[in-house]
């Protein structure tokens, strides 16, 4: 098992999500990043669905109880084993007893640590993510806090040999501070005026401090409408943006709710969660429009590049 010495400003237990409830009110939930909790999963050996750590901003301190392999991908939050410095998006071993910490952010906001076996709670309704607003999944649905005790499943037999492997750099996601975020307007646009959608698309949006994994609530130029009306009710997709009547969008996430009845003026395109991700409340996000076949392009991209990876990883040629 894993020992919680310190649990960080706020990790969390999260595959990649709780899919077929939503008709039951349900939330997906799941990592907000779900690239490098893949990528950290299949260095270690672990399919890519395999539970692990969502950590944010500043790391927890964990008590390795038996000899694991472990790879942390996403933000550089300076992680260290037994006080040495380890490289993200590597795979390492970490020896029983040892203790893996974490000192200063370097650079992004959301890390993942995957461990030989993956993290073993209890699966609710199929999944092992924590549903923060249902408070349940994970650890009794909430984050990790001081002396809990994460059970570990069976670690593959062939753990130790992916000791070494790197995760090659130039499949990598981008990410950059103060991002433009490709999105598909609608399916709502036409409740809003031309300067509305103008303003949406020329203008940065500050994320506020009132932001989490349910969505992020931006702050610029109000989106103006030439519709005053509001919907009974519609669907609402990962990336949905929404215009409340005070002009303000809000970026739903991973923790959003199922449905809502503010106009939905565009949604992000998925290959771009990975900039979503490392942002943070003080950062601007910038929105530009594509064509639903162009974000369609990019995810295939994206995801393609862990496919390369996963194909040469299980070849024994993976890039270091």
């Amino acid at each position: 098992m894993i020992e919680v010495i310190k649990p960080g400003l706020f990790t969390t237990v999260q595959d990649l999500g709780r899919w077929g409830y939503q008709r039951y009110g349900v939330g997906i939930a799941g990592a907000l990043y779900p690239f490098a909790l893949s990528a950290a999963n299949l260095l270690v050996g672990n399919e890519e669905n395999a539970a692990g750590l969502e950590i944010t901003v500043q790391g927890p301190a964990l008590k390795f109880h038996r000899e694991t392999a472990l790879a942390i991908a996403g933000a550089d939050l300076d992680p260290r084993l037994d006080g040495q410095s380890i490289p993200n998006w590597a795979c390492v071993l970490a020896p029983s007893g040892s203790t893996l910490s974490f000192g200063s952010r370097k650079k992004g906001v959301r890390a993942y640590l995957a461990v030989s076996g993956g993290i073993d709670v209890p699966l609710v309704m199929e999944s092992r993510s924590t549903y923060l607003l249902g408070k349940f999944g994970g650890m009794e649905g909430r984050a990790l806090k001081a002396k809990d005790l994460l059970p570990v499943g069976d670690p593959p037999s062939h753990f130790q040999n992916r000791v070494g492997i790197f995760f090659p750099e130039e499949f990598l996601p981008p990410y950059r501070r103060n991002p433009t975020l490709r999105v598909v307007l609608g399916p709502f646009d036409d409740f809003f005026s031309k300067e509305g959608i103008e303003s949406f698309l020329s203008t940065p949006y500050s994320i506020t401090a009132q932001s989490d994994r349910m969505g992020y609530r931006l702050q610029g130029t109000q989106i103006t409408r030439q519709k005053k009306e509001e919907l009974i009710t519609c669907g609402l997709a990962l990336g949905t943006i929404q215009v409340p009547p005070n002009g303000q969008p809000i970026l739903l996430l991973v923790d959003r709710q199922t449905i809502g009845g503010y106009p939905v003026i565009a949604t992000m395109i998925h290959a771009d969660l990975p900039l979503v991700a490392q942002s943070t409340p003080g950062d601007e996000l910038r929105f530009s429009a594509v064509s639903p076949d162009e974000g369609r392009e990019a995810y295939i991209q994206l995801w393609g590049n862990l496919d390369k990876f996963k194909h040469s990883a299980l070849s024994g040629q993976p890039s270091a």
